[in-house]
């Protein structure tokens, strides 16, 4: 039974006709049995690679091809990745369902353009940072605030091949949820040590990245953090109380 809708199937088979200009391949990592979702994620990403000839997917088994998954330092399962020519360090770890569908689809289409619609201000920072990054970023599937988070790590890790983004779906991977005090998504986890709560607008966001590397002080992006609130701006989230 299909996963998407005629109508969602027609729309994106249009939209992918007039956004992709470049191939895509969707690097999916699965095995057949302990992964709650590997399934319906390989199902996901079929029925998407059908709507478009320059999108294809590449299946690999965790156990069975472990070199490949430590060539593209794949941990866990089900995992996802979307590239093109390179890899650009974008991850799914769980399955890209719900609001995160649409972090998916767009992600495709940036990989398939090989570019993104950051602010300049945010490409300048960019070319200051030379050291690697890891951002996580944690959700759930019916969080409508996660794909705001996701995006930007995602196009961050698309701008500067020193970022490595991860979508962690927090339900699938308690262990890491409990470990990085996941209380509320999105919590976006930057190289271990720095955290940002709730979905933040691309300033801050890139602020808290800054952080991370040394680039701002804690004081210095609390100082902009407080700037953004006092004027009736919030970073909304949601709770993970009665996920699972």
């Amino acid at each position: 039974m299909a996963l998407l809708s005629d109508k969602d199937r027609e729309f994106l088979q249009n939209h992918f006709e007039e956004t992709l200009i470049h191939p895509v391949k969707l690097v999916f990592f699965t095995q057949e049995i302990a992964c709650q979702f590997c399934r319906e994620t390989g199902q996901i990403l079929d029925e998407v690679a059908s709507l478009s000839d320059k999108i294809t997917v590449e299946t690999y088994n965790f156990v069975t091809d472990k070199e490949v998954a430590e060539r593209y330092g794949i941990d866990k399962i089900p995992a996802t990745i979307v590239m093109g020519d390179v890899d650009y360090g974008i991850r799914f770890y769980g399955i890209p369902s719900g609001y995160e569908f649409t972090s998916l689809i767009e992600d495709i289409v940036d990989v398939s353009r090989g570019k993104t619609d950051l602010l300049p201000e945010t490409r300048e920072v960019l070319a200051r940072i030379e050291e690697p990054v890891h951002i996580q970023v944690f959700v759930t599937p019916t969080c409508p605030y996660c794909p705001i988070a996701v995006r930007l790590a995602h196009k961050l890790a698309i701008a500067n091949e020193n970022v490595r983004a991860d979508m962690v779906e927090a339900i699938e991977f308690p262990h890491l949820a409990n470990r990085y005090s996941v209380y509320g998504v999105p919590r976006t986890v930057i190289n271990e040590e720095t955290h940002l709560e709730g979905a933040a607008p691309e300033l801050l966001f890139v602020a808290k990245v800054q952080e991370a590397v040394g680039l701002m002080s804690p004081a210095e992006v609390e100082e902009l953090m407080e700037e953004y609130l006092a004027q009736g701006e919030e970073l909304p989230e949601e709770s993970l109380e009665g996920e699972g």
